[in-house]
């Protein structure tokens, strides 16, 4: 391999000569080869949104030449248009707060503007990746503005409309299933009747809920802590800065980002990112006991409960000749699952804070864009390849509906809980339905008994 030689702070360092990152990014490389995974690409992009907003905000106050702002400018446009990404090579787990992450982007902006100004990778007489890429800036800002920019933008452009995909799924299945009558079930016991639609139908309320607690999470992220700059002091900015560079990033996301209230408490804590992630905690409830409910309710086909059918969408066994299995509200599962770990290493690293500044941000930004990005994928599989194609087995339900002693309780008003009670042990004695043991005993007359256990007005 070929190298330039670049430096730093510390000294001389060996960078590969096609690289654009320079000497404090190799030294990230080569001090932290621990997993191989880097921050995502919305990430990334974010960082790319900041920079430019930043250079863009020093030119207009006079901090920074304006030939050099519109190359970091033009550098900036061109990782937003998809170049450069896989310039960005630091590990997750890197130097605490994101330095190595944040130098990664100032050097990567640099070089590449120093050609766009007609110079040689590493001359940073023409653009400087600290004076210049990052002016009026620091880490402790940057990274978190780039986070929030990163997560508001997945959340509002990918995650909040597949949730509205899969609430409409839901929602037009319980229209189609609304006359279909069942038995409820609770403790996995037998219950009093219900509608297949009105089970679906809470279900989607369950992510229409979800969708707006995540909306109402999701605006704390709308604070930026730009301009706070390495504590909060602002220190190196001019007046308007922070409000500049805001400008400019809403221009670019157009998502209403504001400067912090406080910008002391926007680089000590990452609190809205801890909300956002147990708002998606509390998602992911909702969404195992949708995946849960459609495995016991489709589990079968001969020996389970078997009211719905789920798509057939690949064979479940390689010894088992015909078996079909519930794959994608499984595969549901196992996203949900692995979204609780992504939000607990996101809790203890909010937790781990101290006095100035939270140090963690590299690993709370990679596991909060990663809850999103997998929930997204997860929540758009499963809608398209399973709820919209259920159907129902209206038999099946109204079998179950009529066969199961607990329509006795709507029986309890004529002739008390007692009675019922009874009538409910003689029936599963005997295996004979509720309405054939009391019009043997005569207990109704035939209209009142046919008013006390219609089906479909019980429910």
């Amino acid at each position: 391999m070929e190298y330039r030689v670049d430096h730093d702070s510390l000294g001389e360092v060996k960078v590969p000569a096609d690289a654009y990152w320079g000497a404090q990014t190799q030294r990230a490389v080569e001090n932290f080869p621990i997993s191989g995974l880097h921050l995502q690409r919305s990430f990334i992009r974010a960082q790319a949104v900041v920079k430019r907003a930043c250079a863009q905000a020093n030119a207009e106050l006079g901090q920074l030449d304006e030939k050099i702002a519109q190359a970091i400018v033009q550098a900036a446009d061109e990782v937003l248009s998809g170049k450069l990404l896989d310039q960005f090579v630091v590990d997750v787990y890197q130097a605490g707060a994101g330095t190595s992450q944040n130098m990664n982007a100032n050097e990567v902006l640099a070089n590449r503007a120093i050609e766009l100004l007609g110079g040689q990778r590493g001359d940073y007489r023409l653009v400087h990746p600290n004076d210049h890429v990052n002016r009026g800036q620091s880490t402790n800002d940057t990274i978190p503005t780039a986070m929030h920019i990163a997560a508001l933008q997945e959340i509002t452009q990918e995650l909040l409309p597949a949730l509205a995909e899969l609430q409409e799924a839901l929602q037009a299945k319980a229209d189609e299933f609304d006359e279909i009558i069942k038995s409820g079930r609770t403790h996995l016991q037998d219950a009093v009747p219900m509608r297949l639609g009105q089970e679906f139908g809470a279900y989607a309320r369950m992510i229409e809920l979800g969708q707006a607690r995540l909306e109402r999470a999701a605006d704390d992220l709308r604070e930026l802590a730009i301009g706070g700059n390495a504590i909060g002091t602002g220190i190196n900015t001019p007046e308007g800065y922070a409000e500049r560079c805001v400008q400019q990033i809403n221009e670019v996301t157009q998502l209403d980002f504001r400067p912090a209230e406080n910008r002391f408490e926007a680089i000590q804590n990452r609190d809205a990112a801890v909300n956002v992630s147990g708002v998606l905690r509390t998602l992911t409830t909702s969404l195992t006991k949708i995946a849960d409910d459609l495995r016991l309710l489709s589990s079968g086909p001969k020996t389970g409960l078997g009211e719905i059918q789920l798509p057939t969408v690949q064979p479940g066994s390689s010894i088992m000749p015909g078996k079909v299995n519930p794959v994608m509200a499984e595969m549901l599962n196992m996203v949900c699952f692995q979204v609780l770990g992504h939000d607990l290493t996101v809790l203890r690293a909010g937790q781990a804070g101290q006095l100035e500044l939270n140090v963690m941000m590299p690993v709370i930004a990679y596991n909060l864009l990663q809850e999103i990005e997998i929930l997204t994928s997860g929540i758009r599989a499963f809608t398209v390849r399973c709820v919209r194609g259920i159907k129902a087995n209206q038999a099946t339900c109204r079998n179950y509906a009529e066969s199961t002693p607990q329509v006795a309780t709507a029986l309890s008003p004529y002739i008390g809980y007692e009675k019922a009670a009874e009538l409910v042990k003689e029936a599963l004695r005997t295996n004979r339905p509720i309405r054939e043991v009391v019009a043997e005993k005569k207990l109704l007359s035939a209209e009142k008994l046919e008013q006390a256990l219609d089906l479909h007005r019980l429910t």
